[in-house]
């Protein structure tokens, strides 16, 4: 194995011609902003950040582009790179003041960088970027609840004057001390990025701090990095396993990542195939991430979820498996939507459950009773709420239940080896006691209020992740707001999930940091008692006063509990 001396610009430079590719085994970019922001805090202080691993090679091997743009080159496919995808994605991304292109959609990485950032160790500020989930959010941000981060307004710019880079936002992007990371890179000379920060000339004592500092921000350039080249005689087997044994050591890579590096070794353009269906889901149904693709494949293949035996499945059961998988995930997902009334993976305490409604839909070939539409429902509902796949071992669990369906049991099966798990399938009061959004029990909630006919309290829309436009989306509001309650209850009783209504972004701006008491007598004049009863909220205005939220939450937890049970005995 060789090895070169290289630095930033140019593998960044390499990227950009093309002669730099990546094989077909290689992942996704999966880095978040925030990951970025660290690997740039790393280089600028001349922290240790790794190696980078090529494989150099004279044979046309199955590669893929990066997410950045490149060139077309006649080195393009012949050289590969086998570990520094992500950490040179981001830094041509960065560099280049290009976007990425993830699934279709182009997005700059917009990092800011602190002109006057302290001396001294690393201080990170977690600061949220301009973003929008695609799923029913909390009222925790920009919705009017009138509640500030907990630090407050000055503990928050604390942690900002202290910061070196943060994730882009445009609150920050204004203020004068904050520059883009990629402009820096892309504009020749210091005037404009110190007159912007109020430096007009040599004699002001910020001249030379700035000027070092924009230079010491440029040099990550030619920060040095070590290239390792493989040698060019080595197959692209030998380079699969090099990679899954690289990675493995490292840490870096999950178990799905390093089965597909297995699997793309010894079927050609599979990847592909997966990425396209990947794609196609986003487009039309759910948002899958690519690991659990393989890992239904390897189930279908199989009968089993682990991926340790991966390499010793026949190419053409994993190609079998893969057709019986797609066939399985389409009914899946068209029984999550319909059945289940789960819109949104949003919805699914694990993924998994994807899996296993596909693969009882394989074994019956497509055919099941009505008793056992019903059983796989009631057992999918159920489950969720109990977060089947959230406790210990979720491969162990899995394949505990692929096993009780190989072996000819029924949808019935799956719900008795839940009572054992769990002890009994109904709800009580004190399983939601303390619960907050993040309990999986939590979507099921959604899903019985939206059954009882619950409304959103100004717009009178039934409440549903479908909803278009930023006023309709469904978050989840305090009905006593975080800033009324603070200094009188805990934490964990605020955020309960007996303190939430499921209401549009327009009407939680309206209701802002307003007590249920001023409120609420408006919204039942407007809309009538229904609009409480339908999302299980009390009457009682006695219970709308911020001495009675205790007794509010008590009341709620058992019309919560009702809730629940009723719609799943609907279920039956």
């Amino acid at each position: 194995m060789g090895k070169v001396d290289t630095n930033v610009g140019e593998l960044v430079g390499k990227i950009a011609s093309g002669e730099l590719r990546l094989p077909e085994m290689q992942r996704r970019y999966v880095w978040r902003a925030t990951r970025v922001r660290d690997l740039l805090d790393s280089l600028y202080r001349e922290y240790p950040s790794g190696g980078i691993l090529v494989w150099e090679t004279d044979q046309e091997q199955p590669s893929r582009d990066l997410v950045v743009t490149q060139k077309l080159s006649p080195f393009s496919g012949h050289k590969l790179l086998l570990d520094g995808q992500q950490r040179l994605t981001s830094l041509s991304a960065v560099l280049r003041g290009e976007p990425v292109s993830v699934r279709g959609r182009k997005k700059p990485i917009e990092i800011l960088f602190n002109l006057d950032h302290p001396e001294g160790p690393a201080e990170f500020a977690e600061i949220d970027a301009d973003e929008e989930s695609p799923l029913f959010d909390e009222d925790d941000e920009g919705n009017g609840d009138g509640d500030d981060d907990e630090e407050g307004d000055s503990g928050v710019q604390e942690r900002l004057r202290r910061a070196t880079f943060v994730v882009a936002s445009k609150a920050l992007a204004a203020m004068p001390n904050w520059i883009s990371v990629s402009k820096v890179f892309t504009t020749d000379g210091d005037s404009e990025f110190l007159k912007r920060a109020g430096v007009t000339g040599f004699e002001d004592p910020r001249y030379e701090r700035y000027v070092a500092r924009l230079k010491k921000l440029r040099a990550i350039r030619q920060y040095p990095y070590v290239m390792h080249v493989l040698e060019k005689n080595l197959s692209y087997e030998e380079v699969a396993e090099i990679f899954v044994r690289v990675n493995s050591l490292g840490v870096k890579l999950r178990g799905s990542d390093l089965a597909l590096a297995q699997i793309t070794a010894r079927w050609p353009n599979s990847l592909k195939l997966l990425e396209k269906y990947q794609e196609e889901c986003e487009e039309q149904w759910f948002s899958f991430d690519l690991g659990l693709l393989v890992r239904a494949m390897v189930v279908f293949a199989s009968g089993q979820s682990r991926f340790r035996s991966v390499g010793n499945i026949p190419i053409a059961r994993l190609q079998k498996g893969w057709e019986d998988a797609r066939r399985g995930i389409d009914f899946a997902v068209n029984f999550l939507r319909t059945n289940a009334d789960i819109a949104d993976e949003s919805l699914l305490s694990s993924p998994l459950f994807v899996i296993v409604i596909a693969f009882l839909f394989q074994l019956r070939e497509g055919k099941l009773t009505a008793a056992e539409e019903r059983d796989a429902l009631y057992w999918l509902l159920v489950a969720n709420a109990r977060g089947r796949y959230s406790r210990g071992s979720s491969e162990t669990v899995l394949d505990s239940d692929l096993s009780a369906l190989t072996k000819g049991g029924k949808a019935s099966d799956l719900i008795e080896s839940l009572r054992l798990q769990v002890g009994r399938l109904d709800f009580e009061v004190s399983d939601l006691a303390h619960k907050n959004t993040r309990s999986p029990i939590f979507p099921l909630v959604f899903l019985a209020l939206r059954a009882r006919g619950a409304k959103d309290w100004a717009s009178g829309l039934g409440i549903s992740l479908t909803h278009q436009g930023k006023l309709h989306y469904i978050q989840s509001h305090h009905i006593f707001p975080k800033a009324r309650l603070r200094d009188q209850y805990d934490k964990r009783e605020i955020n309960e999930i007996a303190n939430m209504a499921f209401i549009g972004g327009g009407t939680n701006r309206q209701i802002s940091s307003k007590a249920p008491s001023e409120y609420l007598p408006d919204l039942l004049a407007k809309r009538g008692p229904e609009a409480l009863e339908h999302q299980a909220v009390p009457l009682d205005p006695e219970l709308h006063r911020v001495d009675s939220f205790r007794r509010f939450l008590e009341h709620r937890r058992a019309a919560l509990t009702d809730a629940i049970n009723d719609f799943l005995r609907s279920k039956r």
